[in-house]
This record gives C-alpha cells, sequence and structure tokens, in this order.
C-alpha cells in the first residue's frame, strides 16, 4: 500500500488522550486509515483500510 504524502495528513490524537504522552494519532485519507505513535511522528505507521478500521473500533467500544 502506497503511503499518502504526509503533507496531505491532518494527524489528531483522541480527545481523551492524557497529558502522558503515551498515546497515539490517527489520520485518514480517501481510502485508509493510518495510526502512529504521537511521540515518534516521523516512525512507523500501520494503515487499515476504512471497514477494519471501523471494525477494530467498534470492537473496542464493545458496539460490534
Amino acid at each position: 500500500m502506497d503511503r499518502p504524502e504526509p503533507l496531505t495528513l491532518q494527524w489528531r490524537k483522541a480527545s481523551r488522550s492524557g497529558s502522558t504522552g503515551e498515546c497515539i494519532e490517527t489520520a485518514r485519507s480517501s481510502d485508509i486509515v493510518l495510526v502512529r505513535d504521537s511521540k515518534d511522528p516521523d516512525g512507523p505507521r500501520l494503515g487499515f483500510d476504512r471497514a477494519a478500521w471501523r471494525a477494530f473500533t467498534q470492537r473496542i467500544k464493545g458496539t460490534e
């Protein structure tokens, strides 16, 4: 899967992230959701198609 250009991505932290710096950030493109470690913004990223991301978030919320 090709990585979108970093300049076109809007990274955001979860609204419930604490101030400890131990969180992830997500960015969405037209077809994938990317996840990265907020402490290492230039580090590796995981990519999920939208269906897989939706299934994951529903599962952790308990709304599957």
